[in-house]
């Protein structure tokens, strides 16, 4: 393999002991910071075969692909047990975790205020399979992490009334990435939210879905306008405001209109059966989920920048998300 291929497949271009050593002071990191693992949340524990979902979060495994995978779920106090209720599946970024996402996002209290579960699944050797050569493990082993976010899906169908009309997928960095990829290879979604991402590999009928992209001007990891990146992985995708055209072509959608506040600028395009494509654009935010906690340590160990104060993103996807549901069956 050529020193290029290696840059492509391995997120922070480190070998093998540099990037253990990297991995291992994340997770001591995040371990200081309060994030380390929990399989005990608010009574909640590790999954067994009962489809009973305790209240707060929960350890699950399945074997998708020959290879045993885990994911959390957060099931808020009070949530009705036999009423379908909405699914947020939310994905880590390159090297994080779904119990880092859990702490880090604010999705939880999103849950709590509004009434929704919410899945994290874990990426092997915390990375996904996108498409187009990216990222890490997964890419070289030929995962199918479409196949495994399905199962999870499936998986919390099983255990307790889902609305298949209100599932969502939401992701940061290497996970905004798996989420156009779940946009292009499924038709479980009623909207995805990705943010500072890009569409990689190919999509060849691409879902009819809403969107709505989060991305700042100045991300380098992973340029708005689209290039190779200067961030561990080498990103190299198309522009951001292309990918969402293609999407508001998909749909179907009206030309699309802009309104600027500040450093923020969002261009929305309606479309029909209720969807709506949008694209929301942080002027001089980088490689970051906006509203996050600032954690200095942690986001410098996971190649993101500090967060932006011009807005929420876990407040704004879910708000999109929420006026979004899939389209009646006809």
């Amino acid at each position: 393999m050529t020193r290029r291929d290696d840059s492509r497949l391995v997120p922070l271009r480190l070998h093998r002991r540099a990037r253990t050593a990297a991995v291992a002071a994340v997770c001591a990191v995040l371990f200081m910071a309060g994030c380390a693992p929990r399989s005990v949340r608010d009574g909640a524990g590790p999954a067994t075969s009962s489809s009973v979902v305790p209240t707060g979060t929960s350890v699950h495994r399945l074997h998708v692909g020959g290879l045993e995978r885990t994911y959390r779920l957060y099931v808020p106090p009070g949530l009705p047990t036999g009423t379908p209720v909405p699914l947020v599946v939310m994905l880590h970024g390159g090297f994080g975790s779904a119990d880092q996402a859990e702490q880090t996002y604010g999705w939880d209290g999103e849950a709590d205020r509004h009434a929704f579960a919410v899945a994290y699944p874990d990426g092997l050797d915390r990375a996904w399979a996108v498409g187009g050569g990216c990222c890490g493990r997964p890419s070289v082993r030929g995962v199918d992490d479409v196949a495994f976010i399905s199962a999870v899906v499936a998986d919390i169908e099983h255990r307790r009334p889902v609305d298949a009309r209100r599932i969502y997928a939401t992701g940061v960095s290497n996970g905004g990435l798996m989420a156009y990829r779940l946009a292009c290879d499924t038709r479980l979604f009623a909207a995805i939210g990705p943010d500072s991402a890009t569409l990689l590999g190919p999509c060849p009928k691409p879902a009819p879905l809403s969107v709505l992209h989060i991305h700042g001007t100045a991300d380098h990891n992973i340029p708005y306008q689209g290039g190779r990146g200067e961030g561990p992985a080498h990103i190299d995708g198309p522009a951001v405001p292309a990918v969402v055209a293609r999407w508001r072509t998909a749909d179907h959608c009206t030309a699309p209109a802009s309104r600027t506040s500040g450093t923020v600028t969002q261009l929305t395009a309606t479309c029909p059966h209720g969807r709506a494509v949008e694209l929301i654009t942080l002027s001089g935010a980088g490689h970051q989920w906006p509203g996050s906690a600032p954690r200095t340590a942690v986001q410098r160990l996971l190649g993101m920048d500090a967060p932006s104060s011009a807005l929420n993103a876990t407040d704004t996807f879910w708000s999109f998300f929420a006026a979004h549901p899939a389209p009646s069956a006809p």
